[in-house]
């Protein structure tokens, strides 16, 4: 029985545990990589959120200051509702010369 647990020693020192070692030792590094991948994934999506934010910012700069007001409406209003209203007059007028 001595000779068996001979060959089981020098299995497990032999083989066995450096496998162990390589095997956490690679575990330990695909760690040590997954956690610098997500700290720069991070980092690109701290970056779009900012750059998503700012475009939105001028975006909404942009319709503040081309947006038509209330009173400039009114005015487009009455200034087309005046030249229809010219445009009546000449067709009416041009209608009671033809009868």
């Amino acid at each position: 029985m001595d000779h068996w647990t001979i060959d089981v020693m020098w299995w497990i020192s032999a083989v066995e545990l450096p496998c162990l070692g390589g095997l956490f030792l690679l575990i330990w590094r695909t760690r040590q990589e997954a956690d610098s991948r997500s700290d720069v994934l991070e980092d690109r999506l701290d970056g779009g959120l900012v750059q998503t934010r700012e475009a939105l910012s001028a975006y909404k700069l942009e319709v503040a200051k081309s947006y038509a007001t209330t009173g400039y409406l009114k005015d487009v209003e009455r200034r087309l509702t005046e030249h229809l209203v010219r445009i009546e007059a000449k067709i009416d007028a041009a209608q009671g010369v033809r009868t």
